[in-house]
Order: structure tokens, then sequence, then C-alpha cells
């Protein structure tokens, strides 16, 4: 009898495919936090103001950006990905609860913790075969 779960299983552990599906997981996940650091650079003044509106200080928003930006960029190229997803991961979580806990964000909320479990489990498998990681570990 087939089993789907068998199939995906033989699939996925072939060398090519799954070094495809782990750059195109990885940029999947940086995408979000490219975009929306970026968006955080070009609204600099609407951002801080929404964040001092949510008790976050203004302060922190470098150091917002570069964890946005920066790591997502290092998950795109798949430079300290291990590290980079484990940081956006404890990232997503807090900004879950700061930012989308009440009961009319919970849709954003729910992305959050999804992205956060995503995150993790990228941490756990790293970047994959197309990434710095692997041609740095390699040399």
């Amino acid at each position: 009898m087939l089993n789907p779960n068998v199939v995906v299983k033989n699939l996925s552990e072939q060398p090519q495919i799954n070094a495809v599906i782990s750059l195109v997981a990885r940029i999947l996940m940086a995408y979000i936090f490219i975009v929306a650091g970026w968006g955080k650079i070009t609204a600099y003044t609407a951002t801080a103001g929404y964040m001092e509106s949510m008790g976050v200080p203004a302060a922190l928003l470098p150091v917002t950006i570069l964890v946005e930006l920066g790591g997502g960029l290092a998950l795109l190229f798949g430079f300290q990905a291990r590290f980079a997803a484990l940081g956006l991961a404890v990232f997503s979580l807090i900004t879950a609860f700061l930012f989308h806990g009440g009961a009319d964000d919970a849709i954003n909320f729910m992305k959050n913790l999804a992205m956060t479990g995503g995150l993790f489990f990228l941490m756990l498998h790293g970047a994959g075969k197309f990434s710095l990681d692997h041609m740095i570990e390699n040399n």
C-alpha cells in the first residue's frame, strides 16, 4: 500500500532534493525578516512611534533592525544560520506577546508562533548544503 509519508521521506532524503528544500525553506524564512527590517529603516520615525505606543522604548529600534535585517540576511545566505535562527526564534516569540497578544491580533500572534517553530527547526538542522555554513564547515 502506498504510504505518502514514506514517499515524501524518501524524496527528502535524496541529497540534492534535501539541499534544494533547505535552501527554499531558508529563503522563505528570511524573507519576512528582511522586508520587516528594511521597512523599519524606511519608516524609522513611524516605527519608533509605534514601538513607544506599545510600551517598548524607541531606543530599541536599531537593535530590532539589526536582529531582523541582519538575522534575515544571515538566514538567506546560510551564515551562522543556527545562531541566527535561535535569535530570530526568541525575537519572534517575544514580539508575539509584546505586539500581537491581543484577541484582535490573534492571526499575527499565531504567525509569530509558527515562525518560532520553523526557526527552532532550522536551528536544530542547520542551513543545508547550499549555504556559507556548509562551505566554511567543509573547508
